[in-house]
């Protein structure tokens, strides 16, 4: 999909791509039967070992799966960058202030949805500044803030605008649709758009292993978000050998994106 020539900048640039371990659904595990376990925080432990470069929760209004006690032992005990997602709730953003996690992801919150059901809608203008208002006091403590996006450069633009660090571009359309040419080659411009205003790029939702190698393959793209397929496999092979699965076969579709860089395409 991207034809030219690149420097040998540009492919170090490229090369690295993240993977941030959501472990929400190991909380959910927990919560259908209100126990113990199994314990979050031991899955992000495990989550390191597996090799990946980050974890990732979603502290929702409900708090269905992950609790405060979650995010607060995960951040005092993995050592990785910690992303949180949150609704634009300001009970949360008081916790969220006090935890101060590498990054926050906005995301919208339907009651009662079975998970996020799309990207946060930036066009109305008091959705700009109820988000702006938020990314700023965050901001404010050394946090990265972001906003969850469908494949539109016009969230782009106005994530730029309001002076937001990243965006995650929602990907469920291309899970549903992994054959659908035209719905990676929209990710892939938005997330060139992205990159290009300066933005850090990321993506994420209803990746799996089986799917995942066409949206590692976009360049522009520096982090993936990735956790229910990673739970749902870890039942059969372990959360750990689940993670290291998916941490390879991302580094595999990126190494195979740069070495063909000059006459790059999604295969």
């Amino acid at each position: 999909m991207k034809t030219g020539t690149q420097s040998k900048n540009d492919k170090e640039k490229y090369i690295e791509i993240r993977l941030s371990v959501n472990v929400d659904h190991v909380a959910s595990v927990r919560e259908a039967r209100k126990e113990k376990e199994p314990d979050p925080v031991h899955a992000a432990v495990l989550a390191k070992i597996g090799g990946a470069d980050g974890i990732t929760v979603h502290l929702r209004k409900d708090r269905r799966h992950i609790k405060e006690r979650d995010v607060k032992m995960i951040k005092e005990v993995v050592d990785l960058p910690l992303t949180v997602e949150m609704g634009l709730f300001e009970d949360i953003l008081d916790f969220v202030l006090e935890v101060k996690p590498e990054k926050v992801t906005l995301v919208p919150e339907r009651q009662g949805e079975v998970t996020t059901e799309g990207g946060i809608d930036l066009k109305p203008e008091n959705a700009q500044k109820e988000v702006e208002k938020f990314a700023k006091a965050l901001q404010e403590k050394g946090i990265k803030v972001g906003a969850f996006i469908d494949a539109d450069e016009k969230f782009t633009e106005i994530a730029k605008e309001i002076g937001l660090d990243f965006v995650e571009i929602n990907t469920t359309q291309y899970a549903k649709n992994p054959h659908n040419f035209n719905i990676v080659r929209k990710i892939e411009e938005v997330a060139k758009y992205a990159s290009e205003k300066g933005l850090e790029v990321m993506a994420g939702h209803a990746l799996s292993v089986t799917n995942v190698s066409k949206i590692a393959q976009i360049i522009y793209i520096e982090e993936l978000s990735i956790g229910f397929s990673i739970v749902a496999r870890a039942v059969f092979i372990g959360f750990e050998q689940a993670v290291r699965e998916m941490k390879d076969e991302i580094t595999k579709a990126r190494l195979l994106a740069i070495s063909s860089m000059g006459n790059f395409k999604i295969s």
